[in-house]
């Protein structure tokens, strides 16, 4: 059982490597505390059906793993931890989801400018778990389009609140800014430096140098 464990998780690192020619690693060979749950492996996401393989690993560039590590070295100290919902995605992938959502609002084209940092493996989306990897309560769920999800959650429930700051205080102090309107999204502060020059210059270009980019 281990042999084919062993089996299908490298066929699944093949798969998810097969069309992208960057330097990318699993976030649990750096960190294996922090829990994976790629939303895009299950029914459970915004299209109701699997966008990766069974077994697709998260990958980012090595940089942002150990940028991922700080934040949760920092998270234990509160007896939580992180969970991430989404890390390098293929174009291929942000391909169908920006069809499917039909809201430039939310989903970057990848065909302007630099596409989503996602492609790129320097952005993931997370989420907070408690001392033993249970969720705990945030404003919204994954992939949730409402204004609830927006970065300055301003709800009735202190609990939530204090998840969230939490969450983007880890983050920020590991090096790690958000997005408006996503709670859960986190690009790496050094974003340009990973991209090719002219792929920067583009995404600066068409999102702002400051990056206020899209998932």
């Amino acid at each position: 059982m281990r042999f084919l464990i062993v089996i299908v998780v490298a066929t699944a690192l093949r798969s998810a490597l097969a069309d992208v020619d960057l330097p990318l690693i699993d976030i649990k060979s750096v960190d294996p505390t922090i829990v994976i749950e790629l939303r895009y492996s299950s029914l459970n996401n915004l299209i109701g059906h699997a966008l990766y393989s069974p077994g697709t690993p998260a990958l980012v560039r090595p940089e942002v793993a150990q940028h991922l590590a700080a934040a949760q070295l920092f998270l234990r100290r509160y007896q939580c931890g992180l969970k991430i919902w989404d890390a390098y995605r293929p174009r291929s992938v942000q391909m169908r989801l920006w069809q499917a959502a039909h809201n430039n609002d939310h989903f970057a084209d990848p065909a302007a400018g630099a596409g989503s940092m996602h492609s790129w493996g320097v952005a993931v989306d997370a989420t907070l778990t408690d001392a033993w990897n249970n969720s705990v309560s945030m404003p919204t769920d994954f992939d949730d389009l409402t204004p609830a999800a927006m970065w300055r959650y301003q709800g009735a429930d202190p609990a939530i609140r204090t998840h969230l700051r939490l969450l983007q205080r880890a983050m920020a102090r590991a090096g790690f800014y958000g997005l408006r309107t996503e709670w859960w999204h986190f690009t790496i502060a050094d974003w340009q430096k990973y991209l090719p020059p002219d792929e920067a210059k583009r995404a600066a270009q068409v999102l702002g140098t400051s990056w206020r980019g899209k998932l």
